[in-house]
């Protein structure tokens, strides 16, 4: 907790909190974010991080105060476009401030915060989210809640903004960050990273990692693609990548063209439960790489968050399915696509391990205990199986092509994917995501017909 100059200021102006109902205690009102420009310095040996944050915004009403989120660090400085603030308190996450003078409604203005401190993870129903120092190294697994573990921000997935990352660490390391590395600027012993993400993207999906790679091309073009690896994985990770570009060409024939510039792959030393998703780029454990792509439905998983996830964004977070059902779905897609079992049968297959677990949860909003649910990932991709077998593969493709070109780095809802479909048939589409996607209980599943078509 720290608090600074302290004055009598009238009351907030109405600021509010994010009015995500799921994690109201993330996010915040009476504004938005438009650009991230963050320094920061860090030190493998001792886990100390320094960070200057330069956040760009524009109010949505006039506001005496605003909230950042923010984990447990010690601030040096806050200002707000320039100007020393008037008063700042940080405490339980939250850093308010008060800037000198009022905010007008629908100007732009500036934050720049000073901070350090050994970044901690946040807690959360799910584990610890956010910064975590590896063995040699570090990484940063955000979603949903753990971006203010390492930077001042508006943690809401809605509030998505475009970002300039820089890290200097000791030279011997190599730094990774969402986007396109601008620069890199070795200084005797440390170097400079610098990227620049210059599509919006939400907070939970910025990433930094810190450790010892070798670079391995999965594919120059049209899309580049890499990876960074440990020395001693290479050969297991270039077999299990080794359709890794035939994986994108698939994709975008089925969601439309891929919505970045580049696609990064990284796999740290250390074994992770699953694999991480953020922005442009997936982290992978040293457990999920074998040389026998016995994981390869994960590398699929996360390709398709790119689409799903990355660039359509939800709008709040009770829409969990739009991202993992489609991905889940997507690696039943990729199977059948490159010879293996059919979408038919591995729905088949998620339907009876489905019919053995309790019926107790909604698809459409299963509650923020249940948001990562594996029933979650399998109805919700029983749900895009069962649309397909009603418009046909033909018409289902077209909906997924018009849903990621409409909504390509925008944010998304349930009610606005129900109403893309319905535009590709005649037929009434009410009673199927009404029982897959609001009842509790588990809809037959629907005959397969030429899944191939």
């Amino acid at each position: 907790m720290a608090e600074r100059n302290r004055s009598t200021l009238r009351p907030s102006s109405g600021a509010a909190t994010s009015a995500d109902s799921y994690l109201p205690e993330h996010g915040n009102g009476g504004y938005r974010t438009t650009h991230y420009d963050l320094e920061l310095r860090y030190r493998p040996d001792s886990g100390r991080l320094s960070g200057r944050a330069v956040l760009t915004a524009v109010t949505e009403q006039a506001l005496t105060d605003f909230t950042l989120d923010l984990g447990a660090f010690r601030l040096d400085r806050v200002k707000v476009d320039g100007i020393q603030a008037a008063r700042y308190t940080h405490r339980a996450g939250k850093l308010r401030i008060w800037p000198a003078r009022a905010l007008r409604a629908g100007s732009p203005f500036t934050v720049e915060v000073h901070y350090v401190g050994n970044p901690r993870p946040i807690r959360s129903h799910w584990g610890d989210l956010g910064w975590e120092q590896l063995d040699d190294g570090a990484l940063v697994a955000g979603q949903p809640i753990g971006a203010p573990s390492w930077f001042p921000c508006n943690d809401h997935p809605a509030d998505k903004a475009t970002y300039r990352i820089s890290v200097t660490a000791p030279s011997p390391y190599t730094v990774l960050a969402n986007g396109n590395l601008f620069t890199r600027t070795t200084h005797s012993s440390t170097t400079t990273w610098v990227y620049e993400q210059p599509t919006p993207m939400a907070s939970y999906l910025a990433t930094v990692l810190i450790s010892h790679f070798e670079t391995v091309e999965l594919a120059p073009a049209p899309i580049p693609q890499t990876a960074a690896v440990p020395a001693r994985l290479l050969t297991r990770f270039r077999w299990d990548f080794a359709r890794h570009s035939e994986m994108m060409t698939t994709f975008e024939h089925f969601f439309g063209p891929y919505p970045f510039d580049r696609y990064a792959v990284v796999v740290v030393d250390e074994e992770l439960e699953v694999p991480v998703e953020a922005q442009g780029l997936s982290i992978f454990g040293a457990n999920h790489i074998d040389g026998h792509r016995g994981f390869e439905r994960l590398v699929a998983h996360e390709l398709a968050h790119q689409w799903f996830g990355n660039s359509l964004t939800l709008a709040a977070w009770r829409h969990i399915w739009l991202n993992e059902g489609f991905a889940c779905y997507s690696e039943w897609l990729w199977s059948e696509s490159s010879g293996g079992r059919l979408a038919a049968d591995l729905a088949t297959q998620a339907h009876a391990s489905l019919a053995a677990h309790p019926r107790d949860l909604r698809v459409a909003d299963p509650g923020v205990r249940q948001m990562f649910d594996d029933r979650i990932y399998l109805r919700g991709a029983l749900a895009l199986h069962a649309l397909r077998t009603t418009l046909g593969s033909t018409a289902f493709f077209a909906v997924l092509q018009e849903w990621t070109a409409t909504y390509r780095h925008r944010t998304v809802t349930t009610e606005a994917f129900i109403a893309t479909a319905q535009r590709h048939t005649p037929k009434p589409l009410d009673e199927l995501f009404t029982t897959w996607l609001h009842d509790t209980q588990l809809p037959e599943l629907p005959q397969p017909t030429n899944w191939r078509g």
